[in-house]
């Protein structure tokens, strides 16, 4: 239950003071892709001599013939030595914690060779204190895989698939920009299945021309491979994308709603819990990787263009690498693989913190609040008292959580807590 007696504490008068820092995970960013779909908005930058599909063997350099003359866009062996390098570089920032959980992002990682995701996993090992139980997530694109792949993969030791399905209808896959079919998704994942127990699938819905019945016959044609996970994103026209730009036609705000509900229903019907604004799982196997970031713990990101956010005993920094591919790798050569960094501030953190957490449908123990932030709740009492009073979220002593009306208008209920209010 709520306690409007209790006295906001001014944010200024509390200093940042951790007595313990948050779990530790490790980001790794791979930005190639084959094809830059046309609604991503991800650091990712299209191989200008592509990479070849499944059975077409593997070049060892992509060529770029900008500014006269032909230029290395991309080699494997080269990018993997930075992130090395960057890793070394990023030690005395997280010296001597332990990594839980590891994510290689993209782009598509799965370009990578087996040979190469093994490389950069051994170095990750040599170098950081990683955990026996460890998570290691790969994304995939299912036109870019193939068995002796995915073999090598698990080899390496990644124990997680997260694949890219998007749709399962060719007419969606084709408006998406993407470059596999409905039978090669499919034909993938029946593949990832002889080696992996723990396999994510990406489905997208309101999508150009989308009804109903087909965003629910994509749903259905992922659950009869029986994944332990499911992530369920609602289409948006992010800006700097084609789609911003040119925009398609899109199921309008009630048809859309209706998808959402009917998902929701569909999966629950099945056994997998909603426990994140776009994310289900069956029991035990949400994604810890993701978790660690909504209960707002510390990463470590290398390559093109990731994000770190850490902590120290006195503040909280977040990082930014150099976006480009080539500039990234060329700073690592100088030393030099940051572009940006701040300590976020103490009238900052609320949001941050709250900007995570309440993406989980059962919100946080409020005990979190302090662990993650050093603050104290009582210095956020009026912004939880006036979100509790128009009915987006709920709290007692043992959590705080959107409630279903939180959870629909989410950046309503996030608004509240931003650092000009406080």
């Amino acid at each position: 239950m709520s306690n409007p007696s209790v006295q906001p504490i001014s944010l200024k008068s509390q200093a940042v003071a951790f007595t313990a820092l948050p779990p530790l995970s490790l980001y790794i960013h791979i930005p190639w892709c084959v094809k830059k779909c046309p609604y991503c908005d991800f650091n990712s930058h299209e191989a200008r001599t592509p990479f070849p599909l499944p059975g077409e063997g593997r070049p060892v350099l992509s060529l770029s013939k900008e500014g006269g003359g032909e230029k290395p866009l991309f080699q494997e062996a080269e990018y993997i030595a930075a992130l090395t390098r960057d890793l070394e570089m990023a030690l005395p920032q997280i010296w001597g914690r332990k990594v839980y959980t590891v994510f290689f992002g993209g782009g598509t990682p799965s370009l990578l060779s087996g040979e190469g995701i093994t490389e950069i996993l051994r170095q990750v090992r040599m170098l950081l204190p990683l955990s026996m139980d460890a998570e290691i997530t790969l994304e995939a694109n299912p036109g870019t895989v193939e068995a002796d792949k995915f073999a090598a993969f698990r080899e390496s030791g990644v124990n997680r698939l997260s694949m890219g399905i998007q749709s399962f209808n060719d007419v969606h896959l084709q408006a998406l920009g993407r470059i596999h079919t409905a039978d090669e998704a499919k034909a993938a994942i029946a593949i990832a299945q002889q080696h992996f127990d723990n396999i994510n699938l990406d489905l997208m819905y309101a999508l150009p021309g989308q009804t109903l019945a087909q965003a629910l016959q994509d749903v259905k044609t992922a659950l009869s491979f029986s994944p332990q996970h499911l992530s369920a994103y609602h289409l948006t026209l992010e800006p700097n994308t084609l789609f911003y730009r040119n925009p398609p036609s899109l199921p309008d705000d009630d048809a859309s709603s209706d998808m959402q509900e009917s998902i929701e229903g569909l999966l629950a019907g099945h056994g997998y819990g909603h426990y994140e604004t776009s994310a289900f799982a069956l029991p035990d196997r949400r994604s810890r990787h993701n978790l660690n970031y909504w209960r707002f713990g510390d990463y470590l990101g290398i390559g093109a263009g990731a994000h770190s956010k850490l902590s120290f005993p006195d503040k909280i920094i977040r990082q930014a690498r150099y976006k480009q591919p080539q500039a990234y790798m060329q700073q690592v050569a100088l030393g030099a693989p940051i572009q940006l960094e701040n300590e976020v501030s103490r009238a900052e953190l609320p949001f941050e913190f709250m900007m995570n957490a309440l993406r989980l449908n059962e919100g946080f123990d409020p005990v979190l609040f302090g662990e993650r932030t050093s603050l104290s709740l009582a210095s956020i009492q009026r912004e939880l008292l006036d979100a509790e009073q128009r009915g987006l979220l709920f709290r007692d002593h043992q959590c705080i959580a959107p409630t279903p009306l939180g959870q629909r208008f989410l950046n309503d209920l996030l608004e509240i807590f931003l650092a000009d209010k406080n």
